[in-house]
């Protein structure tokens, strides 16, 4: 098959064909999107070698399993051991010996097949079309921060960053009765967010009161992302961390101290609440699609993710 592969460098290969095994699905991929942590994974994030890709939608074309041939599925991107003490408890997704899709030791699905074990599919509603379900996982990701911290309706929360990620917290969080303010640079993304209802601001029409939020979101993809987050947090509030990036994050934690601050790190989230956002039309995610590639233009697609401040670039495998 056709991949898209990383060593060091990013190249289009011809790698043999995943074998599922006795509890795994093969999944012919439709559409796989580029997101911050693919672009992070170049810079040596995670030191990962292989098929980089963790955001996709497919169709199961062989399975043990009779009754997921020929399904429409997304998948969870966690493949956990199923045994340890944190799986036993429920938090698989913190695996010690997991393999993350296209992140961690297991290749990903800027390919033309991926293969995932049954467990980690979701059968996608037919409401919800390709180009929606690709947002699945980084929608999980947004909605993962109400399964963490309860925000009681009404509650002022700053996020920052107006990528894609920023747009789909700012979007859950409303859904959830916060008042949102959305902080970024890009006028014409924050004009998109204002279209959805939420209040946004550029970063250079002055800078917000300190400790003005009980919660601050930081989405910016950037280290300095969180020094913003720790201004602008009010005294006993909470920071939450939905950032990641190669290399280490620096603050002065006497904020963090003094005024009793929370910092939470979130990561990946649960899917059913995602595919239920999208199938209801919830969230918007159709205005934050700017091209597609077909998988032989990957490298394109790269690039234009890199030069551009475009918001989702998503690769077809197989073009029609």
């Amino acid at each position: 098959m056709k991949a898209l592969y990383f060593d060091g460098q990013l190249s289009i290969r011809d790698v043999e064909r995943p074998k599922p095994g006795p509890e795994e699905a093969l999944i012919e991929v439709k559409l796989a999107g580029i997101c911050g942590t693919d672009l992070q994974i170049l810079k040596g994030y995670s030191g990962f070698r292989g098929i980089p890709g963790h955001e996709f939608v497919g169709r199961v074309i062989e399975c043990a399993e009779a009754k997921w041939v020929g399904k429409r599925v997304v998948g969870e991107i966690n493949v956990s051991c199923g045994e340890c003490e944190l799986c036993i408890w429920g938090l698989s997704r913190h695996c010690s010996k997991r393999t993350v899709m296209g992140i961690v030791n297991r290749d990903g699905a800027f390919a033309e097949y991926v293969a995932l074990p049954t467990v980690n599919l979701h059968e996608v509603p037919e409401a919800v079309p390709d180009e929606a379900a690709v947002f699945v996982e980084p929608l999980a990701a947004a909605a993962e921060i109400l399964e963490q911290k309860p925000i009681p309706a009404r509650l002022r929360v700053a996020v920052l960053g107006d990528g894609n990620l920023g747009l789909l917290v700012a979007q859950v969080l409303t859904q959830a009765w916060a008042r949102v303010t959305l902080i970024g640079k890009h006028p014409w993304k924050l004009d998109l967010a204002q279209t959805w209802d939420v209040a946004a601001t550029h970063m250079a029409d002055g800078r917000l009161p300190a400790a003005s939020f009980p919660m601050v979101v930081d989405a910016t993809g950037s280290p300095a992302g969180l020094d913003e987050a720790f201004r602008l947090v009010a005294p006993r509030g909470t920071v939450i961390m939905k950032s990641t990036f190669h290399g280490p994050a620096r603050f002065d934690a006497t904020k963090l101290v003094v005024d009793e601050v929370t910092l939470l790190g979130s990561r990946c989230g649960t899917f059913p609440q995602a595919l239920q956002l999208l199938a209801k039309g919830a969230v918007k995610v159709d205005q934050l699609v700017a091209k597609t590639f077909p998988l032989a233009q990957a490298l394109t697609a790269f690039k234009y993710v890199a030069d551009s401040s475009c918001l989702k670039v998503l690769l077809n495998p197989s073009p029609q």
